[in-house]
């Protein structure tokens, strides 16, 4: 099933994307549902062609928790060394932004870079304390997300709070997929100034992960409470590269479809 947050003529609401997403968005409808998806589904009744509403944020999360150096080829790129723990971090809930929302380049740096990642979405009742099978159950299905980071504020600040942590700097979309075995899908990025000029960035798979998604789980919920509808983010493969103005960015991962966004620089 896939679960987006959509705008329409009435107002806003869940829904679920129904057809096929290699056919195209004009191959697909959405049948609004009542309330939060967390819950039973109850579909309304009301449903629109994909192409004739705005997709959001698939969900707006409490928090974002990310990791860090979690596929090995990305440490070695930035002369680090697979960490023994997970790395944690967090982007505020203010840096989400959703499909087709501009990533704003800050004038505060001169390095602003993508990272294709899988993100994971709670659910109810969310996890805290979780051993793997608990943190399995905690999981409502997965989405596409970009970890936007200003390469060189993080170098420069010691420590990775601002770097990651824009307004804009967490795209995510276009959809929650539910059911997904995660465990080996492909992840792509591609950048590029118009649909027939994408380069292709990063590749990777998440089977290289060196945490696995449960795992991942488990372990920040012993760290932190993770609520439903907060997102962690798995961390990215190698590849990462610099955004100009002008760019437009798209994550891909097998199973969920993509994630587009234009790059802006901020006025």
């Amino acid at each position: 099933m896939r679960i987006a947050r959509f705008a329409h003529a009435k107002g806003m609401s869940f829904g679920v994307v129904e057809g096929e997403p290699e056919a195209g968005p004009q191959g697909l409808t959405i049948a609004e549902i009542e309330g939060h998806p967390f819950g039973q589904i109850t579909f309304s009744g009301a449903r629109w062609a994909l192409s004739d509403v705005r997709l959001f944020s698939p969900i707006l999360p409490s928090k974002v928790v990310c990791v860090g150096r979690n596929y090995a080829e990305h440490a070695a790129e930035h002369g680090s060394e697979v960490p023994k723990e997970p790395l944690l971090f967090l982007k505020p809930s203010t840096s989400v932004i959703g499909p087709r929302d501009a990533i704003r380049l800050p004038i505060f740096s001169r390095q602003v870079e993508h990272e294709a990642e899988l993100a994971v979405v709670i659910g109810a009742p969310g996890a805290r304390r979780a051993d793997r099978a608990a943190a399995e159950r905690a999981i409502f299905g997965y989405t596409c997300a970009n970890d936007v980071t200003a390469r060189d504020l993080q170098r420069s600040d010691g420590q990775w709070t601002r770097a990651k942590g824009f307004d804009s700097f967490c795209p995510i979309g276009p959809w929650i997929t539910t059911g997904l075995d995660v465990s080996d899908l492909e992840v792509r990025c591609e950048v590029g100034r118009n649909p027939e000029e994408m380069e292709v960035r990063q590749l990777g798979r998440t089977k290289d992960m060196v945490f696995d998604v449960p795992a991942l789980v488990s372990y920040i919920s012993h760290v932190m409470t993770l609520l439903p509808g907060d997102v962690v983010l798995t961390g990215t493969p190698a590849g990462v590269s610099p955004l100009a103005e002008g760019d437009t960015v798209t994550v891909r991962i097998e199973g969920i479809g993509e994630l587009t966004n234009p790059v802006v620089s901020v006025a």
